[in-house]
């Protein structure tokens, strides 16, 4: 019987017996049961009815299934009272590891605290014998067969298998739109899974609501998923490479050994909501992306930054306007002597946190590893390698503090994954050594680093870049500010196009808009070298607020290699757009280039002989760097290079500011 199956509705009516009051109960019973009908209808009779309401009360014959209380038990995902807990493979935990007798052996990092013969693992073999007690004592609602699953579905209740069980294809737990419902499997022998079989919780079913117990080894097989908190009487528990578990697997008394398998302990249930600690006070270093207290901050190639750039001591440079949307500090001034002060600030609180949980093995971060809301430690110097998931459990606003004792390297395409409602604002890494965020890498959160920062080739950071001590580089990157105070707000102007071609003699300049709102004027610039730009001409906005599209025009009669478009709003706030490039014929200018792909030297022959002794080419690499420098001195010269294999571009600029540019390949 289930709760479902009665319903009794309680009125109470005062007699009167002799002078004395009563209060008695009456009762309304619906039921599907027959004899729960016959036994109710003895309280409709007599003057018994208050001592079949106090035996009603205390009877187990009406009483339902509770959630076991698994006591300190509940925090671990493997635990054993007596055995070993062997690993091997890269297996993914979430939960604490433990033994009362015997040893961890194998594991990497693990989300969860190791421990292994001490006051916690006595308190939890004690509270684990308990549960397991609990659980052998709950009257059964109901009987399976040895062979689970085959598809087919189960609801509620307390249910015994008299013998060795064996899951195959899927079980499904069907807790009828209760949240509550509780699932109980109690298994007289052995518990196997077959390969890719699979426990299924449909309907409100929850896995921190199922429970099995069992009195032979419990054996999952590889690829198979296993819901619940699965107890191993006083024998032990393997599991295979690929299981999964959303539960717990618990032996009184027995070897646990899992192989490259993943396992979580079950959410819900009155579980505890993971925040993290408190976030760091950044302070006025809020809206840097990138920041040292004590060194150079540079760039190479063409790095994308949304966020302020400075130092308190040295220089900023390699940075574009056209590519940072917020302030470039080019020299020290009063904003980063206070964001030096306030980085200083964050670095000591969160050094200072306590930490939950410590990683290991820092040499093996990464490696699919999933995180929680906790701070964490590592205690070395760590290389980071694949991906690292930060899952906040659909807290948006928990908070992850990664403190390492040493440096940080990066593998290319390194990635931090952001999952169930992580956000970039509120992840921090404490770094007491040099930063190295190899090519291609996606990274996430604040970094806070006593050493240099390095932001290599491609690299993606969705947070800041912060350093104590020690030079800041980036190499065509991508920074953000995971800030909404620190985001400018919306343009004036949603761009649609910005293009430019040569009719004749003459350069076309045309771009288009949509959305104009309090747009004032564009600004259209141009330059020979990409450098150095001047006003070509200005243009008033279409006039009032128009959520169209405009169409504006410019015609240059001297044309410019590059041009640039802004827009400056009616508050006077410029804001840039990008830049074209034209494809100006060079005439006599013109100049050819071979062997092209090259090996060790390069003719470069110019047509036009005067305009040598004036020339000057510059050759780069893909990522923008210039690599080589050489002045043209004969309508032919030949020159000696030393660039590895690879594609370079070059820029050749005559004496009349003419560019010629194009592509080489060096073959050595």
């Amino acid at each position: 019987m289930t709760i479902i199956d009665v319903i009794i509705i309680f009125t109470f009516n005062k007699i009167d017996i002799k002078n004395t009051a009563y209060i008695l109960p009456t009762f309304k019973v619906t039921t599907n049961d027959k004899q729960m009908k016959q036994f109710y209808s003895l309280l409709r009779s007599n003057m018994l009815r208050p001592l079949v309401m106090l035996t009603l009360i205390g009877s187990p014959f009406i009483t339902f299934a509770q959630t076991p209380d698994l006591g300190a038990a509940k925090n671990f995902v493997l635990f054993t009272s007596n055995g070993a807990v062997l690993n091997t493979g890269t297996t993914h935990l979430t939960g604490d590891v433990g033994t009362q007798v015997g040893s961890n052996t194998g594991f990497g990092n693990v989300n969860g605290v190791m421990y292994a013969a001490n006051g916690v693992t006595l308190l939890t073999m004690g509270d684990l014998q308990q549960a397991y007690t609990d659980i052998y004592n709950t009257t059964a609602t109901g009987t399976l067969g040895l062979l689970l699953g085959n598809n087919t579905t189960v609801n509620e209740g307390v249910y015994t298998i008299p013998g060795n069980a064996s899951l195959s294809q899927t079980l499904t737990l069907d807790a009828q739109g209760d949240s509550s419902a509780v699932f109980i499997f109690k298994v007289d022998g052995a518990l196997a899974t077959t390969s890719a079989s699979q426990v299924a919780l449909v309907n409100g079913a929850m896995a921190c609501n199922v429970f099995w117990i069992a009195e032979g080894v419990v054996s999952m097989a590889t690829n198979s998923v296993m819901k619940g908190s699965v107890i191993a009487h006083n024998t032990a528990i393997n599991m295979s490479t690929g299981a999964q578990l959303e539960g717990r697997a618990l032996s009184t008394g027995g070897a646990i050994t899992v192989d490259g398998i993943t396992a979580r302990i079950p959410k819900g249930c009155g579980s505890a909501i993971l925040t993290g600690p408190g976030t760091a006070p950044l302070g006025s270093i809020d809206c840097y992306a990138l920041f040292s207290g004590d060194g150079p901050v540079a760039n190479a190639g063409i790095t994308t930054v949304t966020g302020d750039i400075g130092t308190n001591l040295g220089s900023t440079t390699g940075y574009d306007d056209l590519t940072v949307d917020g302030i470039i500090h080019l020299i020290p001034d009063p904003s980063t002597i206070n964001a030096a002060s306030d980085l200083t600030i964050a670095y000591n609180y969160l050094n200072g946190l306590p930490y939950d949980i410590e990683l290991l093995y820092p040499a093996q971060f990464g490696n699919s590893l999933v995180l929680t809301p906790h701070t964490y430690l590592m205690n070395a110097a760590a290389t980071f390698i694949d991906t690292v998931f930060l899952d906040a459990e659909g807290n948006p606003d928990a908070v992850f503090v990664i403190q390492m004792n040493g440096a940080l390297v990066t593998g290319t395409y390194s990635k931090v994954m952001l999952i169930n409602g992580t956000q970039a604002k509120n992840v921090f890494w404490k770094i007491d050594g040099a930063v190295d965020i190899n090519d291609y890498s996606q990274f996430a959160g604040t970094i806070v680093s006593n050493g240099a920062i390095s932001l290599k080739i491609g690299s993606v950071l969705d947070g800041r870049a912060l350093t104590n001590v020690g030079a800041l580089s980036t190499v065509a990157s991508t920074v953000t500010v995971p800030s909404s105070s620190c985001i400018p707000p919306p343009l004036s102007v949603s761009w649609v196009d910005f293009s430019g071609k040569m009719v004749g003699q003459q350069a076309l300049l045309q771009w288009k808009t949509t959305d104009e709102i309090n747009n004032g004027f564009f600004t259209l610039s141009e330059s020979n070298d990409g450098k150095t730009f001047q006003t070509a001409t200005t243009i008033n906005a279409a006039a009032g607020t128009n959520n169209s599209e405009q169409t504006y025009s410019f015609t240059d009669v001297t044309p410019s290699k590059y041009y640039r478009i802004a827009q400056t709003d009616n508050n006077g706030k410029t804001s840039y757009y990008r830049i074209v490039t034209l494809d100006i014929p060079q005439g006599d200018s013109e100049a050819t280039f071979y062997p092209n792909p090259f090996t060790g030297s390069l003719t470069v022959t110019v047509n036009n002989a005067s305009t040598t002794n004036t020339s000057q080419l510059s050759i780069y690499n893909v990522v923008g760097t210039q690599v080589m420098k050489a002045d043209i001195i004969q309508k032919v010269t030949s020159i000696t290079t030393e660039l590895p294999a690879g594609i370079y571009y070059y820029r050749l600029t005559d004496s009349f500011g003419n560019i010629q540019s194009g592509k080489l390949v060096s073959t050595k």
